[in-house]
């Protein structure tokens, strides 16, 4: 009658060996391991036939820490990316209709006449879309 095989005489895989090499290479790169003793073990690892080899090859190594939980996910945009946004478009905004009011100011001076107020198409509709943006709450302070 066969006996069951006890869990460290059990066969080894080479993915099983591949993670055990990592667990060194993550040794090496923490400073527990050099890398001539790097390199002994890891022959090791690939010469074992049995897991029981394979825990005394890292047997005298500190258990990994756990990794560290992931981020929070973040909202790709919030409200202070919404209040940034609306000031930097109030400013280009802003820029735009104080060089178009310049210009406007300039040719009337220089010909003697009012001229039509053309700069308010400029001015206008980009003003009444940033308006209403604000109205709706995009841009203001979180309270």
């Amino acid at each position: 009658m066969n006996e069951p095989v006890r869990p460290d005489d059990m066969r080894v895989s080479d993915a099983e060996r591949t993670v055990v090499q990592e667990r060194l290479r993550r040794a090496v790169g923490d400073g527990q391991l050099d890398l001539h003793e790097f390199d002994t073990r890891v022959q090791a690892i690939w010469a074992a036939k049995t897991r029981g080899e394979l825990v005394r090859v890292t047997a005298d190594l500190p258990q990994p820490p756990p990794p560290p939980p992931p981020p929070a996910p973040r909202q790709v945009f919030s409200r202070d990316d919404a209040g940034t946004a609306m000031r930097v478009l109030t400013i280009i905004w802003a820029c735009a209709v104080a060089i178009n009011v310049v210009i406007w100011g300039t040719v009337s001076l220089a010909t003697g006449q009012f001229i039509h107020p053309w700069w308010l198409y400029v001015a206008g509709p980009p003003g009444a879309v940033l308006a209403v943006l604000y109205a709706f709450g995009i841009g203001r302070p979180q309270p």
